[in-house]
């Protein structure tokens, strides 16, 4: 029996996400297919990340666990050969038996990319904004977001999401390009709480509300309170939405942020 660590790039677009379902394709069930194409042996896999339907990713990771005495080598170029062409096993390394890619993550990496102008090459990897966004304010909220915070406002509940409360350790937002960049590490996060962050960023930089006014929405509402912005009706798309990467390593760093996708400025 062998653990294989499977770091994977991904294109979610024609995807319905990474958990595998009985109706739709999915990035975990292409995997597995693979797998079981290949290895012709019961096999256990799981991953870092539940990437949510048309997000993608540059370094998903997964375990691999199946009797096998194949190296890991052999394993990627197999497994690739099994795969479309928008799902890439980048590397595989062999792992001691017991490895739980979700469960020995230390933080987790997303990148959101938002377009100040139409693209014709990177549609399908960004969130094309028309109107003019003052940045300055979106920097100054974005750093509210560091620290212990309720992100209620902010996700979508799930059963087993327990608490809404996250600890993100790191934020970056920045312009490169035609493009700015947002960057989040935490050391987990609620379903939509990415894509909603964004969304309410574009309002504040928009003019929508404040940075201050954003940092009373990581706030419980009032029982009857109403929200100044309504962040589910503003969430972004998950086009622009990658799983940039998962750090196992405290001694690990995350590069500069970077796009996955340029676009140039004219």
């Amino acid at each position: 029996m062998k653990t294989y660590k499977l770091t994977i790039e991904y294109d979610g677009t024609r995807y319905h996400g990474w958990q595998e379902q009985k109706t739709a394709r999915t990035i975990y069930g292409e995997i597995r297919q693979a797998a079981k194409e290949y290895f012709r042996a019961p096999i256990i896999l799981g991953g870092a990340g539940r990437t949510d339907s048309g997000v993608h990713a540059l370094a998903q990771v997964a375990h691999l666990r199946v009797e096998s005495s194949a190296s890991s080598r052999e394993v990627q170029y197999a497994l690739n050969d099994q795969l479309p062409p928008d799902i890439n096993i980048i590397k595989v390394e062999e792992q001691h038996l017991s490895f739980n890619a979700r469960h020995e993550a230390i933080t987790r990496y997303y990148l959101y990319q938002i377009a100040q102008r139409r693209t014709a090459f990177a549609k399908k990897y960004v969130w094309w904004i028309k109107d003019s966004l003052e940045v300055a304010p979106m920097q100054n909220a974005a750093e509210f977001l560091v620290g212990r915070h309720d992100f209620q406002n902010f996700c979508e509940p799930r059963e087993d999401d327990g608490s809404t409360k996250v600890v993100v350790e790191s934020v970056d937002l920045k312009v490169d390009g035609d493009l700015i960049l947002f960057r989040i590490g935490a050391s987990h996060f609620l379903w939509k709480m990415v894509r909603r962050i964004v969304g309410t960023l574009v309002g504040v930089g928009r003019g929508q509300l404040s940075a201050s006014a954003f940092n009373q929405l990581m706030k419980p509402l009032p029982t009857n309170g109403k929200a100044i912005f309504d962040i589910a009706a503003n969430t972004a798309p998950p086009s622009g939405l990658f799983l940039e990467k998962i750090i196992y390593d405290k001694t690990e760093r995350v590069d500069d942020l970077a796009p996955a996708f340029s676009v140039k400025r004219f």
